[in-house]
């Protein structure tokens, strides 16, 4: 069973940047794609981003790309997420998910993944 823990959300305003982190622990090694969503209050859970614990790339969604990275450090086992120019409409609870499969860039669909966190609240004022 694998354990996910966020960390890093809170208020801060448009333009700013914050960082938020997801910790893998139990039977982390099952797992090798790690993803970030999010969802807004009234919308569908959204996907932000991936990467996968033994490949070189990153992947990010059409409307964070540019402002938005996914990073690791699989010795820490603990996923990253640095947002940077925050905007207002990026509020919303994100959740770090984990998924058995091999993903790369094929991983925005929601259903791949077994494992989520309990989410973080990330709000951001004008």
């Amino acid at each position: 069973q694998v354990q996910l823990r966020e960390s890093g959300g809170g208020l801060v305003q448009a333009g700013t940047s914050l960082r938020l982190s997801c910790l893998e622990s139990g039977r982390a090694e099952s797992t090798n794609t790690m993803a970030w969503f999010r969802q807004s209050p009234g919308k569908e859970r959204e996907f932000v981003g991936c990467i996968t614990w033994t490949g070189n790339s990153a992947y990010s969604a059409e409307s964070v790309k540019g402002r938005f990275t996914v990073s690791k450090d699989s010795a820490k086992k603990t996923v990253y997420l640095q947002m940077n120019n925050l905007k207002t409409e990026d509020t919303g609870v994100y959740y770090c998910a984990a998924a058995r499969g091999y993903y790369e860039r094929w991983c925005s669909d929601a259903a791949l993944f077994g494992s989520w966190g309990q989410g973080t609240q990330v709000t951001v004022s004008s």
